[in-house]
Formats: structure tokens, sequence, C-alpha cells
């Protein structure tokens, strides 16, 4: 048991007993989580992973597509991100369980700050750029590296937030973190945008890089986490032992695959979204980044409905966000109109905070703390199963058109949704 961390968190829980029974309190049901000192730092340090993130989706995906001019290269890229994510996450999970996570984050974020650098530098020198088709090759390479980082760190930043603020605060904490990943979803994509058109590339990949050391600061601020320390055990044996928990454990597993199902035929069209841009709508860098902000508006909204929210009909939130996501995602793939598409981004954002937000809520709240690392590395495996899908996504899209392939991707979406809402007794009527 680690005593400092239990100090943090203690003081918070007093602070959040002051106001109970008071409308204040109601209103401050939002933000509880903020009152555990600790949940601050660590937010603080997401602030500094999340905005050169999704600064990463605009800058890596338009340059290599107008290095190559090819959805079949954006569609590797998402496959060379994929491999290692599907074949380290479950040793991730592992590492989770076993090592403290605060200092698998740290090293992840270090990780991180020195491939954005890499990419700066090829920028910088010319070995990457516009005028070099070839130079795609450095993208896919730092794909890999960052589906490594991801692979092996995601896990334990998933399953360190039960430890941080307790499980009946998870869920308000979950949707306190989408809150902050969409409000970074506004700015850093629009940002990214902006930086490409006035100055270059190699601007957005030193600014990454900076904001992930800032995020490695704020993690170093944290006091040591509890690790389940296990003796006698090989890795394998740990990874096969979370699958067998797993196989016995329906109601989770119902809600994993039920998240791999959105992740997997939604998370393409982030993706492939300079497709889109570029061919469809015509709207350049600029416009790229202010889609991406704009999916954030709807995410930002959901994510302080849940944050307020009790623990109640969960299930149903998950599955009726599956709704909503697939019929967004199947109205923005035939859209041909700039302001349309911007409403219908809205809607995207609304449903895949939805169902991601309440969907990880969901499986660490009714798991085994022994096991959480482990069933969160499960949940991280659909992220690479998504690249995989975005690699095959590229590849449809260079025979049939971008919008049939997101189109058709939605449109199987929508009809596991529609099974799962229909057959799925257990996971609609989940609190």
């Amino acid at each position: 048991m680690n005593n400092k961390l239990d100090e943090f968190r203690s003081d918070g829980t007093e602070l959040g007993k002051a106001g109970d029974g008071g409308k204040l309190r109601r209103i401050l049901r939002t933000f509880e989580s903020f009152k555990v000192p600790v949940y601050r730092l660590y937010y603080c340090s997401l602030a500094g992973h999340w905005a050169p993130m999704q600064m990463q989706m605009v800058a890596r995906t338009l340059l290599i597509y107008r290095v190559s001019g090819s959805g079949a290269i954006l569609g590797l890229m998402a496959l060379a991100h994929s491999i290692p994510m599907l074949t380290l996450s479950l040793f991730g999970g592992v590492i989770a369980d076993r090592v403290e996570k605060r200092m698998v984050l740290i090293i992840g974020q270090v990780a991180s700050a020195a491939v954005s650098l890499g990419v700066a530098l090829a920028l910088t020198f010319n070995y990457l750029s516009t005028d070099v088709p070839g130079s795609w090759w450095i993208l896919i390479l730092s794909g890999v590296c960052q589906g490594i980082i991801m692979g092996l760190m995601m896990p334990s930043r998933a399953s360190i937030l039960p430890e941080i603020v307790g499980e009946e605060r998870l869920m308000n904490a979950i949707s306190l973190n989408n809150l902050g990943m969409n409000l970074t979803r506004i700015a850093a994509p629009a940002a990214a945008g902006f930086l490409i058109a006035g100055y270059d590339f190699a601007v957005v990949y030193y600014v990454m890089a900076v904001l992930y050391i800032s995020a490695t600061i704020f993690l170093l601020l944290i006091p040591r986490t509890r690790t389940a320390v296990r003796q006698g055990s090989s890795t394998m044996t740990e990874v096969l032992d979370g699958f067998r928990y797993l196989r016995g454990e329906t109601t989770v597993m119902l809600v994993l695959i039920f998240t791999l199902c959105c992740t997997i035929f939604g998370m393409p069209f982030m993706i492939l979204l300079p497709m889109f841009t570029e061919d469809i709508l015509r709207v350049g860098s600029s416009g790229l980044g202010i889609l991406m902000a704009v999916s954030g508006v709807g995410a930002i909204a959901v994510s302080l409905i849940l944050a307020s929210a009790p623990n109640k009909k969960r299930g149903l939130i998950v599955l009726f966000s599956g709704v909503i996501l697939s019929l967004a995602l199947i109205g923005f793939s035939f859209s041909t109109e700039w302001y349309l598409s911007l409403f219908l981004v809205i809607f995207i954002g609304m449903g895949q905070t939805g169902q991601q937000a309440v969907g990880m809520a969901l499986i660490q709240y009714y798991v085994d703390p022994g096991y959480r690392g482990r069933v969160m590395s499960f949940f991280m495996v659909g992220f690479g199963l998504a690249s995989l899908g975005t690699f095959f996504g590229g590849m449809l899209a260079e025979t049939m058109g971008i919008q049939w392939s997101i189109g058709g991707l939605a449109m199987v979406l929508s009809v596991i949704t529609l099974g799962m809402l229909t057959f799925a007794r257990r996971l609609r009527e989940l609190d």
C-alpha cells in the first residue's frame, strides 16, 4: 500500500464530503475529481500528452498524404502503427500489473518526445520533404516507434486512474479526462493546421516535443503508485491468465467487444480524413484542423454531461452513443458540402466520446483490480485493430473511393450496434 498516494487521495475525499447535500455540491459534482490533489497533477501531465497527439493527427496524416499522394500509403502508416500495438499491448498490461505505473508513463513520454524531435530534425535538414517523394518511410518508421510506445504505455495510463481517484469517482475522472482531451481536440488540431499553413511541418513537431517534456515534468511530481508484485510467473503466463479471467466475466466481455467494434469501425475516419479535406471538400490543412476541432465540440458537451451524471443506465448510454456515431459517419461520408460536414462531425465527436468514456468506466468499474492492467490492455488492442482497419480502409479507398470506404465501415457498425441493442440484454440493462 502506498501511503503517500493514499494521503493525496484521502485529502481529496474529505474535501469532496464538505458540501454534501447542498446545491453547490450538485453543481461542483462535474469537477469533483479535481478535489484530489494528485489528480490535478496527473491532469496537467495528460494535457501535455493530449495536445501533441492531436497535433500529430493533423501533421503526420497530411504530410504523408502530400508526400505520397496515396490513400494506400496512409493506410500503410496506420498498419505500421497498429502492428506493435497489437503485439505489445498485452505485454503492456502485464507491465501495468507488475511495475510502478507512473514510471512506465515517464519513460513513455520521454520516448515520445524523442520520436517527435527526430521527425522535426528530418524535416529541418530536408531528409523528409514533399520534394522528396520516397521520404514518407521516415513517417512510417515514426509510426512504428509510436506504436511500440503506446502499446507498452497505454495500459498503465488507463489503469492508474482508479488508484488516484478511487472507484466511485472513476466515471467522473474519465469524463473529465475526455473533457480535457476534447478541449485540446478543438485547439491543438486547429493550431497545427495554421502552423503548417503559416510556417511548416517542422515547427509542429518541435512544439510536440516540448509538450511531451512538460508532461514528463508533471509526472515526476506525482507520488509513487501501487505495484501488484507477482513472483514466479512468466509474462506469457500472466497474459494467458488475463484471457482466462476475461472469458469468465460476461459483463466485462460484452462491454469490451462493443467498444472494440466502435473503435475498429469508427477510428479509420480520423486517420483517412485528409482524403476528404484534400479531394472531396477541398479545404486544405486549415480545413482539416477546423474539422478535427469542431468534432471536439460535441465531445465536450457529452463529457460535461457524463461528468455530472450518476452511475446509472450506462449500458444504454454506450449503445446509443454507437448509434449516433455510426449514423453521423454515414452522413459525413457521403456529404460534399462543407457546412453539412461541419455539422455532422459534431455528432461523430459525441458518439466517439460517449462510447469510449462510458465503456472504459464500465470495464474498470467491474473488473478485479488485480487484473485491471491486463484487461485494459485488451481495450487498447482495439486501437491497434483500428489502425489495421484503417489500412484496409485506405486500400478500399484506392479502388472504390474514400466515401464508400468509410461509409461502408459505418454501415457495418450500425448493424452491430442495432444487434447489440436488440439482443444484448445484459449490456442494455447495465448500470
